[in-house]
């Protein structure tokens, strides 16, 4: 089976490039920059989703596409040129994608798109599954936008799944490692208010859920990439805490972040408490349900 990755040396594409090189598959990463370390059964392809290029044959012939390219939502303020980078970086690539999916002479490929649940907007205590509206805000706007170019797959018979991403923990990238420094220095606790959701997924279950949609035919549209339990930020920290040993105790204000981040800074002080009923319903086994065996897995490494 060959699969092409977009963002295949990005924090998740490194850890599934080696999954499914590891399983025999045949792996093409289209990356900006073509050189890179030789691994085995994985081949780098240099694009540019501005230009044409032969990665648009091996796009038309790939038997699926993983595509989890976009810039990274939290490494600076959304200034007005941030912004249109993060659309650009994500929407943009994704319509190149498609355009080069509607070439297939053969049986129709499975694209598998990143979004997030972002999608939701800022919310309260409801639960949200794959059903539920789109919110508003910019990250709502840009995850709508983003899957409605992917979605445009299906119209030459292409199978899409869109994977609404929740918090991605691991120890070697994402939010996680900023969040536990402050911990391992005893000033670790709660971005205020604490009662905003956290809904988060172990990085091992998101490369698990991306190869049962891979695999399950019977998958499409949405799919919320989040563990069965959210947590409220405070329950996240105190959870923390005691995976590291240390106090959750010196509280974030909410109006700091807002100062010091401007706009990007409701990322963490608003939340979605958001339900992976499409996952669970279709069979797929988390093997991290619950926070702290997820925390303890990540921090106990060698």
């Amino acid at each position: 089976m060959k699969i092409i990755v977009t963002g295949g040396t990005g924090f998740i594409g490194r850890a599934l490039v080696d999954e499914l090189s590891g399983q025999g598959r045949e792996v093409v990463v289209l990356t900006r920059k073509a050189y890179h370390q030789p691994k085995v059964g994985v081949r780098f392809l240099e694009w540019d989703r501005a230009s044409a290029g032969s990665w648009q044959a091996e796009v038309a012939s790939a038997d699926a596409v993983v595509n989890l390219a976009g810039e990274p939502i939290a490494e600076a303020r959304w200034t007005s040129a941030r912004k249109r980078l993060l659309i650009d970086s994500r929407v943009h690539s994704t319509r190149r994608i498609v355009d080069a999916l509607s070439g297939r002479s053969v049986n129709p490929s499975l694209l598998i798109s990143a979004s997030g649940i972002g999608y939701y907007g800022a919310s309260d205590d409801r639960l949200l599954d794959e059903r539920s509206a789109c919110g508003r805000g910019f990250l709502a706007d840009l995850s709508a936008a983003w899957e409605a170019e992917a979605l445009r797959a299906g119209q030459f018979g292409t199978r899409v799944v869109l994977l609404r991403t929740g918090m991605v923990l691991e120890q070697d990238g994402g939010a996680l490692p900023k969040m536990l420094l402050p911990f391992r220095l005893f000033a670790g606790g709660p971005i205020l208010p604490g009662t905003q959701w956290v809904s988060w997924i172990h990085r091992l279950d998101l490369i698990g859920l991306i190869q049962w949609a891979i695999t399950t035919q019977a998958v499409s549209g949405p799919v919320n990439a989040v563990a069965p339990e959210a947590v409220t930020m405070k329950r996240f920290c105190d959870t923390v805490g005691k995976v590291l040993h240390r106090p959750s105790w010196f509280p974030v204000p909410g109006l700091a972040l807002r100062l010091a981040l401007g706009e990007m800074g409701t990322l963490m002080t608003t939340g979605q408490r958001v339900h992976p009923a499409k996952a669970l319903a279709g069979g797929y086994v988390f093997r991290y349900p619950t926070l702290e065996p997820a925390l303890r897995a990540i921090v106990t490494k060698g």
